[in-house]
């Protein structure tokens, strides 16, 4: 009987998977990696902890602040930030003991706090500033039955109704995994500069300064760039010479001014 035997020069199946790992956008090659370590934990009392309080916390104030004129939304970037100095804390506060329930075993120390938790736990973040809206979009819809219409809806009912309109995103998600998460050549380009943010916050790179040092470095220096124009001194933002000369001109102030007008004339040191 005769052997078959394999072109050398066709691709082997591993190598056709890792190929197909490769995203063709350069973009998405310099901003993600394309391995994996399937042994880094993830369902940890951390993210679950962090998790759960981040979206019940964001839950709470986007709605608290959406009801002002000027509504305050706390996005998902926030808890990136922050939640790091707290896992590590926790890291550092929690017992690394073993409890024992049945035939399984658990820690509420995993170790040091990975990247995988900390993605999660900005997933659940996200949910709780509605991705980047603030409250939740099937809110205003409970409160325009009452407020306009009169009518009273049940908590059960408002309830299942903004749980599903939350989840909806998620659930089409699921069912075109295969189309728009899976591919290589499918990219989200708002999702990139999160991704840098995760690396440069647990990433180590040798010979050189930190992605997470400069980070802070740089976030520290923006802080106080914007803290006197932004908050403590907004006059600097817009310098209208033309308002400061006919204070109680109408059409001076209509044409000079940079924050309510023309700005026509107006210097900024910002």
């Amino acid at each position: 009987m005769e052997t078959l035997q394999m072109d050398p020069s066709l691709p082997t199946t591993t190598e056709k998977e890792e190929h197909d790992d490769i995203s063709p956008i350069e973009e998405v090659r310099l901003t993600v990696t394309n391995r994996d370590d399937p042994t880094m934990p993830v369902w940890t009392f951390r993210m679950w902890f962090l998790g759960l309080f981040s979206c019940v916390l964001l839950s709470f104030f986007n709605q608290f602040f959406g009801y002002r004129t000027k509504s305050l939304v706390i996005t998902q970037i926030t808890v990136q930030v922050v939640v790091l100095p707290i896992g590590h804390f926790l890291t550092a506060v929690l017992p690394r003991t073993r409890f024992r329930v049945g035939s399984r075993s658990f820690s509420l120390n995993a170790g040091p706090f990975y990247m995988k938790e900390h993605v999660l736990i900005s997933i659940f973040a996200n949910v709780g500033s509605a991705f980047g809206n603030g409250s939740a979009y099937a809110v205003g819809i409970v409160n325009i039955n009452k407020a306009f219409y009169g009518r009273q809806i049940s908590f059960l009912a408002s309830w299942i109704l903004i749980i599903t309109t939350q989840v909806l995103g998620y659930g089409w998600a699921g069912l075109l995994r295969k189309y728009v998460v899976e591919p290589a050549h499918m990219w989200w380009p708002n999702t990139l500069v999160q991704i840098s943010l995760f690396r440069a916050s647990h990433e180590k790179e040798e010979g050189r300064m930190s992605r997470a040092k400069f980070f802070l470095i740089a976030l520290t220096c923006s802080f106080f760039w914007y803290l006197f124009p932004g908050y403590l001194f907004p006059t600097l933002t817009s310098i209208s010479w033309v308002c400061w000369a006919f204070p109680k001109s109408t059409t001076a102030h209509q044409l000079g001014s940079g924050l309510h007008g023309l700005g026509l004339g107006a210097v900024t040191l910002d």
